[in-house]
């Protein structure tokens, strides 16, 4: 911390050094810029009392302003607002070109970006666009340039439970995804991705605020039919989607002659994180998932149980899943990207062995 000294500016008073808080007593005239308390760069107010002439007193640069210095609320290095923020716009794009590497993964439509450090990314469907804010990467294979997005195991469970071993996601080119927890589609937009054009996702969200979000992204990817219900009622918005002209058109175009209106889908993904989480997702399998399908399943273990251990409310999520005719396959916990989560993999109605 610097040696306090006298102000050269006043008529007395201690200015402090840069270290602290830049001020105490500022001293000087009583007129137009008289003194008082001016904290400094290293404290975060930028200042206290400044004196009581038109400059001074409460304004916003002056008293209790919120005009932080470094390291404040409101902005400087450091801070939310500031430089390195993590809200990140509309997602920068990393450095392509033939330097880059990207190899597809184990799971198909899905890909790695090799560099220094390796990230999980999938094909963008809408090339020049971000989503959440997320990297993207060009790569030029010789016929015209392919645009990835990094998808962040933080920000996605599913994501997450890729990074931790599971064998099999079940959502491939062309799969038809029923998705329970959409929020603001964060993951449903890789998902989009990553079934492509000859697939479809039904996104289910019961909050409005994020339903708003999970519509703009929708938008511009034909393949996402957002359904704004509670999931604990599959039988609203089982005619929900023939309603819809446009989305009555996408579902019959993509889903052939499949069941019903909302047809019969391939792979149910649920991240509800309610207590009844097994009997959510039960009932819209009851209603839409094809024998032999599969359910992926984020469980959130303080949701369910905050008293027990993860372990064991893990273990009575899945013994509800056998009742309700689904088979485990496997489990993974999230372990480092979430605390107390595991993600469930169960086939529904097993088809005997021929």
């Amino acid at each position: 911390m610097g040696r306090p000294e006298f102000s050269p500016r006043g008529g007395g008073g201690f200015r402090g050094g840069r270290g602290g808080d830049r001020g105490g007593f500022r001293g000087g005239r009583v007129g137009d810029r008289a003194g008082g308390f001016r904290g400094g760069r290293g404290g975060g107010d930028r200042g206290g009392f400044r004196g009581f002439g038109d400059r001074g007193g409460y304004g916003d640069r002056g008293g209790y302003g919120d005009r932080g210095g470094r390291g404040s609320p409101r902005g400087g290095r450091g801070s939310p607002r500031g430089r390195g923020s993590p809200r990140g716009g509309r997602g920068g794009g990393m450095r392509g070109g033939k330097t880059v590497i990207v190899e597809p993964h184990r799971y198909e439509g899905v890909f790695i970006v090799k560099g220094k450090e390796d990230a999980l990314a999938t094909k963008n469907m809408v090339v020049g666009e971000s989503v959440y804010g997320e990297k993207r990467v060009s790569v030029d294979d010789g016929t015209g340039a392919i645009e990835y997005r990094v998808w962040n195991p933080f920000r996605s469970k599913l994501a997450a439970s890729m990074m931790g071993g599971l064998d099999n996601i079940h959502i491939k080119p062309g799969s038809k995804l029923l998705y329970l927890g959409a929020a603001s589609g964060t993951t449903v937009s890789h998902c989009s991705d990553l079934v492509g054009p000859e697939g479809i996702v039904y996104a289910v969200e019961f909050s409005h605020r994020s339903g708003r979000d999970l519509l703009n992204v929708a938008k511009k990817r034909p393949n996402i039919v957002p359904i704004v219900e509670d999931a604990r009622h599959p039988h609203k918005y089982r005619m929900l989607v023939g309603k819809n002209l446009t989305l009555f058109w996408l579902v019959f175009v993509f889903q052939g002659d499949n069941q019903g209106i909302l047809g019969m889908v391939d792979v149910i993904f649920s991240d509800v994180a309610q207590p009844d989480q097994a009997r959510i997702v039960a009932l819209n399998a009851h209603n839409f998932l094809k024998n032999g399908g599969h359910a992926v399943i984020s469980i959130k273990a303080n949701c369910i149980d905050s008293t027990a251990e993860p372990e064991a409310v893990f273990a009575g999520e899945v013994n509800k899943l056998k009742e309700e005719k689904f088979k485990p396959r496997e489990q993974v916990t999230l372990e480092p990207y979430e605390r107390d989560h595991a993600v469930v993999v169960a086939e529904y109605r097993p088809k005997g062995k021929k």
